[in-house]
């Protein structure tokens, strides 16, 4: 009998359920090797779709496909649970080896999730949820299955040699960093095997569905080296302008230099503390092409604190690079699918598998993402994210403004560049004028000894200064009404303002309380406006600066990581050090003036209750602009010196200590312990043995769905939604209709550009406003064009007019 594992829908062939279990076994090995697992990997992709092969589920599937209109009774068919308890029941029970036992948990629980997101091995409630699918649940023809595995598959003398294998690797992966204790290891582990199990079962199930033979890889060393040329020819180009030997520029041209050389260390984590304009992009893209070149890198991953700057940087490398093609910008995630539990679809074709089938998982030479997207892929619920993890190993790294990395993440953060350096044989370099200490916590960042790449730091630092900090922080306060007469007053001197505040009410008040006249050109710019939006106004505000025009330019924090302009004077409301620092880089950047001016204000109508990280970050600031006051000779007398830094970051995460391990306050615990905790040392294992009597049954205790459950970058949930703003409304109209999943993969890819983040509150909202559309059963969702401001971006009322309003 011929057993299905899918039915293509275009021509209703079947791919049989060895075919898919080999397949996925050579694509999951080839994702295993790069960190020495191949056989651990491949045995999940091996035994994932074992419970198809039972009379149960080829009925299931085929009355799917012949009637589907009266699709099967949802649930009728567990086909994941049986490749888990297969490994439970030959290499967890009786006697067996401690690593066997081992593997059989970890695979075993990739197995069962396949389909939603890892089970919890223990949960707040004391459930041993792994446990209770592959022990105690009944399969149906279970015996019938593992029959037709060893049959058809793979024979039982074959299995077990491979499984031997599989066990070689687990111990070699233990001996790896003894600092770390063995649930450490196992965690990171075992989301590793996740990811390589759903992007190679979601890989091959495509290429059937396409029915294409294989992935056609990029040749990445011949492209690298092709793109190390370019970047050289670029940067020899420079050193012909009238400027080269100005010294500004003749210590960018040195930086980069030293980058190039630095490149020839072996992997690691390094620091890059590049001044605000000194070139780090294309110095950090040296760094990584020639590193990639020597040490065998298979992609360069570029992580950015915001979603502003991604599309710059990405067309600063594309135009050098010139390559349109294998450069991926990914903003955010376009589908929702935290909740998704797609077991009862799967064999079958339907619009939510198609989209689950699409491309997403950062096969791309080089990419752009942020760090919010970095962190889900490591922590976060849903296959989705965790699907690119793999693609992370042998990987070039690159943390621009790491100072940005969210106070309850420090921790999470670490451990995560830590395992990518010492498993995954990835080098990562962090990157910011304003280099903080990670190690004022618990998990430290193991960077490689004398990680700084640049020479004499503090010297060009002090090379680099362009500006002057005016502190109207520390004695007054401004309201909108106050600081709009202060900007007016700046205008008669200056050509330019730039004002950055701290939340997007007041931003959107002062926009609309400045006086718009024929000689000065007013911009708005915040996260209200999707990508392209922030983009087109940049551009506009770029033209305007490089004519002579006046101009004022209102925005919230995004505009001050990274994005290239330069204006004659920058008001800062109060915050963090590091980001008046960054404030500061959007002024006089490329030394048009001697001096520029930066003020830094204290504007009493922000309201940072649900900010604290900013709050906590003003109140330090104010406490060093006082200090300075009262003794003008401290900290080299200069607010953003390496020593007023210092001291800010170890005062600001100390204030922030009890909460570095990202606190869960609804279960008293935090992600870290969840996570990493041995079972002798876990809480919620000492309770199961108190409660039941009974010792632990099992070696790995980490909970986690329940963490990534609780996981957010920030504090509130927020949701992706495409908005019809230029393209956009292209993009929605596409989602619209019955596309391909080569098309969905194009067009999700597209659709980055036109997201905006909404708050539930803002959701539910639009919602009550119908100003939503629900695309592909509501996994994806996308604005109304009442619901998108052409000045503003979002707009909750949906009642926007649809001419773009001049300014």
């Amino acid at each position: 009998m011929e057993y299905i594992a899918h039915i293509r829908e275009r021509d209703q062939k079947v791919q049989t359920v060895e075919e898919h279990l080999l397949a996925a076994k050579d694509l999951a090995e080839t994702y295993g090797e790069k960190i020495g697992v191949k056989h651990i990997t491949g045995l999940a992709a091996l035994l994932h779709d074992l419970g198809k092969y039972t009379h149960a589920f080829r009925n299931y599937i085929l009355e799917a496909v012949n009637n589907p209109d009266h699709p099967p009774k949802r649930g009728s068919v567990d086909h994941s649970t049986a490749g888990g308890k297969l490994l439970f029941k030959m290499f967890h029970s009786g006697k067996t080896s401690p690593h066997k036992a081992l593997l059989a948990e970890m695979v075993g629980n990739a197995i069962i999730s396949h389909h939603s997101y890892l089970q919890d091995f223990i949960s707040p409630e004391m459930e041993l949820k792994y446990l209770n699918r592959v022990e105690s649940k009944e399969i149906d023809e279970f015996e019938t299955a593992k029959k037709n595995f060893f049959e058809k598959v793979m024979s039982p003398s074959s299995f077990s040699d491979y499984v031997n294998q599989a066990e070689i690797e687990l111990k070699h992966f233990i001996m790896k960093d003894a600092s770390k204790p063995l649930a450490h290891k196992m965690m990171f582990l075992t989301k590793y095997i996740f990811s390589a199990l759903i992007d190679a079962d979601r890989t091959n199930t495509r290429l059937f569905e396409e029915n294409r033979p294989e992935i056609e890889h990029t040749p990445v060393a011949k492209l690298f080296n092709q793109y190390y040329e370019k970047l050289l020819l670029t940067l020899d180009s420079f050193k012909e302008n009238s400027s080269a030997n100005a010294r500004i520029n003749r210590l960018r041209s040195g930086m980069s230099e030293q980058c190039d050389a630095f490149a020839e260390k072996p992997s690691g984590i390094y620091t890059l503390s590049i001044p605000t304009g000194g070139g780090k992009t294309f110095a950090s893209l040296r760094y990584a092409l020639k590193h990639a070149q020597l040490y065998n890198k298979k992609r360069i991953i570029y992580v950015v604190p915001f979603t502003t700057i991604i599309e710059q940087n990405a067309e600063e490398v594309r135009k050098v690079l010139q390559d349109d093609v294998n450069i991926l910008e990914h903003h955010s995630n376009v589908v929702e699918d935290a909740d998704e539990n797609d077991e009862q679809q799967d064999g079958i074709m339907s619009a939510q598998q198609r989209l689950k089938l699409a491309r997403d998982n950062w096969d791309a030479p080089i990419i752009f993402t942020t760090m919010v997207q970095f962190l889900n892929v490591f922590y976060a619920k849903g296959s989705r994210n965790i699907r690119r993890l793999h693609n992370m190993s042998e990987a070039v790294l690159i943390f621009d403004e790491v100072q940005k990395v969210p106070v309850p993440c420090i921790s999470l953060f670490n451990e995560a560049l830590n395992f990518l350096k010492t498993y995954c044989h990835s080098s990562i370099l962090l990157c910011t004028a304003t280099q903080p200490s990670l190690n004022y916590v618990e998990h430290q960042l193991q960077v490689s000894p004398n990680p700084e790449i640049i020479r004499d730091l503090e010297n060009v630092l002090d090379a680099f200064k362009r500006v002057e900090i005016v502190d109207r922080a520390t004695d007054e306060s401004f309201n909108t009404e106050k600081l709009a007469g202060f900007i007016e007053e700046r205008m008669t001197e200056v050509s330019s303002v730039l004002v950055i505040l701290n939340t997007k009410r007041v931003v959107k008040e002062l926009y609309n309380h400045l006086n718009s006249n024929d000689n000065t050109h007013i911009f708005h710019l915040s996260t209200s406006m999707c990508a392209a939006h922030r983009n087109q106004i940049l551009e506009e505000v770029r033209h305007c600066l490089n004519t002579g025009k006046k101009v004022i330019c209102v925005s919230t924090q995004l505009i001050e990581a990274g994005v290239d302009v330069s204006f004659d004077c920058v008001i800062r409301s109060l915050a963090g050090l590091d980001s008046i620092a960054q404030a500061a880089g959007r002024c006089n950047r490329h030394g048009e003036k001697e001096t520029g001016f930066v003020y830094v204000i204290n504007h009493e109508e922000e309201n940072l209750s649900r900010l604290p990280e900013i709050k906590k970050g003003k109140e330090t600031s104010k406490r060093i602009f006082i200090d300075l006051k009262n003794t003008p000779s401290i900290y080299n007398g200069n607010v953003l010196s390496i020593q007023a830094m210092e001291k800010y970051f170890k005062e600001f995460y100390t204030a922030f200590d009890a909460n570095l391990d990202y606190n869960v306050p609804s279960l008293q615990k935090n992600m870290v312990e969840m996570l990493t905790t041995d079972p002798n040392n876990y809480s919620y294992v000492r309770a199961y043995c108190s409660n039941t009597k009974k010792k632990y049954p099992l070696f790995l205790s980490s909970s986690f769905y329940t963490a990534a459950e609780k996981f957010r970058v920030i504090d509130d949930k927020t949701t992706s939604v495409i908005v019809p703003f230029g393209k956009g409304n292209d993009v929605i109209a596409e989602l619209s209709s019955n596309a391909t999943i080569e098309d969905l993969s194009k067009l999700m890819k597209k659709a980055q550009q036109y997201t905006i983040n909404l708050y539930s509150q803002e959701l539910g909202k639009l919602e009550r406003n119908g100003g939503i559309i629900s695309l592909f059963d509501g996994k994806i969702l996308a604005l109304k064009e009442g619901a998108y401001d052409h000045e503003f971006g979002l707009n909750v009322e949906n009642d926007s007019e649809l001419d773009f309003l001049s300014i």
